[in-house]
This record gives C-alpha cells, structure tokens and sequence, in this order.
C-alpha cells in the first residue's frame, strides 16, 4: 500500500513524540544528567522496543533468531554509531536548549540520513530522471533551507540574550560546546537511516511471518535500539561511576517513584517516533528515502513550539522571531512538496 499523504500524518505523529520526548526527563529532579537519561534509555531502547514488536509481529524472537549473523551485525553496528549521536543529541539539548538543539543537530541529520543512502546506493541518478524525485529532492532542498533558518533564529538568539537570560531558559546554556556537539551528534544520528536499510531482509522476514505491512520495521528497530543502548549504558555508567552519581537509583532522598515514572513516560514517548516512523516510511513507496528529511523537519516543528511554550525565546527581538516564524513555514512547504510529488 502507498500512500504519501497517509505517510506524511504518520511522520507529523512520530515527529510529535520526538519533539516532546525531553519534556518528561525535564522534569526528573536530584539525579545527574547520565542517571536521568539511561533510565529513559531503558524503556525508549530496549523495553518499549520489544513490547511494541511482540505485540505487533507475535513472531519477532523466531525471526531474529533465523536472521543471518551478518544482517544481525550491520544492523547493530550502524546501531551502536547512532547510539553514540543519540548521547551527544542530549547532550546537545542540555546546552542549548530544546529549539535551538534540535535545530541544529537534526538538520546535518536530515542532511546525511536522507540524501547519502540514495547515493550509495547507485539509485540518484534514478531519482534525478523520475519527475516524482525531482519534487522530492526540491522539497529536500526546501527543508534544509527551512531547518537553516531556524538555526539562524538560534544564533541571533545567542547574540542578544545576556547570559543570565539565556540560563533562565536553559541551565547549562553554552553555545560553543553545543554547536560542537551538535555537529556530531548530527552526523551520527543520520546512521540510524543505514540501520535501516541493513535490516532490511529482517523487515522482509517479518512480512514472510504474516506480519502486517504497517508494523514490519518492529523487529529491525529492537536490533539498532540495542545498539543505541550498548553505546549510551557504557557511557552513563562511566560518568556514574566517575561521579558517584550511581546512587540516584536507589536514593530515597530523591523522589524515586517521580523520576522513574518521568523516565518512563520520557521512553516511551521516543520510542513513539520510530514506531510511527516505520508506519510512515512503508507507505512512501519509492519516496521513501524522503522519510528522514521529513522526520527531522517535525521534530523541529514540534519541538520548536514546545521551545516557545517553555519560553526558550521569550525576550529575543521581533527579527528573530520573524527568522524563526520563517523557518518553520518552509519547513512545512517542504512536507507539503514531498507529500504531493506524485500527485505534482
């Protein structure tokens, strides 16, 4: 079944959770920034994960079992890498914010995560003669421009915030450590794409089992998960045992029950995206390599409302606003591009 409008609400939908997912963890009190982010972690790639797939393909754990190591091990490999751009995507929300954070790191992810599997794998030139991926790649081109404005909206934020101001917003605001960060965690988030198309024959396998189209991803999203998990685990537990922070777990002069349930919530709302992301990108058809500019561009929207809700931008002048307004406007003329190509 194709159907790129259908598609596009899904990826507004998983868009949406990812937009929201930091609000939760926000809200986690007395725990380090590592406790607080690998408790979420738990539930967002590992718990959550395998429920959604057992409940959704019933023959999850037989298909895993019979999938070839090789396909197991790519699928983890590209996993681990984008678990790496994951830690240091919190990282980057943690210092500048979760508008101007998410700006940045997702647009070198849409970049790399949609334009380089096309092109690797030999099919661009394809895409270029097809009218249809004309449109596509002009929408692409659009949200780039979309996801640049915003990022411009954030500079021009940092330069006429005091940094009492800033701070107000963001506690640990810093713009050098962030844009650094953001630079690296986007271009390791983009590996998530390749663990995609690695696990492409476990996602096959699934609709072999009678598994419904929608739903097939399930399975390919616990092995990259897991991978994601491995990273972040090592490197929380590091930081844990380097600051002592280990006892948040069990330290009932914190608000125990608060913060795990926070956690959770925070969990399960990331994990929402991808499991709507997958519905979204089966009903792409040959658009589908579009399915990450297009996930990244609703997480920017959503997010940036959510920056604006929490008053990340209270204060700044009525220019950048207006570059921000600007920027979320072409963000949503390039969905609306990618999703009418076929029809355009």
């Amino acid at each position: 079944m194709v159907n790129p409008l259908l598609g596009i609400f899904f990826h507004a939908t998983g868009g949406f959770a990812a937009g929201s997912f930091y609000l939760p963890i926000k809200k986690i009190s007395k725990w380090s920034w590592e406790s607080a982010w690998l408790t979420n972690g738990l539930f967002a790639w590992l718990i959550v994960p395998v429920l959604i797939s057992c409940i959704t393909v019933p023959e999850t754990f037989s298909i895993l079992k019979n999938t070839s190591g090789v396909t197991l091990l790519w699928t983890y490999f590209f996993g681990l890498l984008w678990g790496i751009g994951g830690l240091t995507f919190g990282m980057t929300m943690r210092y500048l914010g979760i508008s101007l954070g998410m700006a940045l790191a997702l647009g070198i992810t849409a970049a790399f995560g949609t334009l380089l599997p096309p092109i690797y794998a030999g099919e661009f030139r394809e895409l270029l003669a097809n009218p249809s991926g004309k449109w596509v790649l002009t929408g692409v081109a659009v949200c780039l421009l979309g996801i640049a404005m915003c990022g411009r909206a954030g500079i021009l934020k940092d330069r006429e915030l005091t940094d009492e101001t800033k701070k107000s917003g963001v506690a640990e605001f810093n713009l050098t450590k962030g844009v650094l960060v953001a630079l690296f965690a986007g271009v390791m988030s983009s590996c998530f794409a390749y663990g995609i198309i690695s696990g492409a024959p476990i996602a096959q396998a699934a609709l072999d089992s009678g598994a419904p189209e929608l739903w097939q991803n399930g399975p390919v999203f616990i092995i990259i998960l897991f991978g994601g998990l491995t990273s972040n685990w090592i490197w929380c537990i590091i930081l844990n045992i380097k600051t002592k922070s280990y006892t948040n777990y069990f330290d009932s002069k914190t608000p125990l029950m608060k913060n795990y349930c926070f956690a959770a919530l925070a969990g399960a709302t990331w994990y929402c995206q991808f499991m709507f992301y997958g519905m979204g990108s089966t009903l792409m058809g040959d658009l589908d390599f579009a399915s990450w500019t297009l996930h990244m561009a609703f997480i920017i929207l959503f997010s940036t409302f959510w920056g604006i809700i929490t008053r990340e931008w209270a204060n700044t002048s009525f220019k950048t606003k207006v570059n921000l307004a600007v920027g979320l406007l072409i963000l949503i003329a390039s969905t609306t591009i990618i999703g009418l190509s076929d029809r355009l």
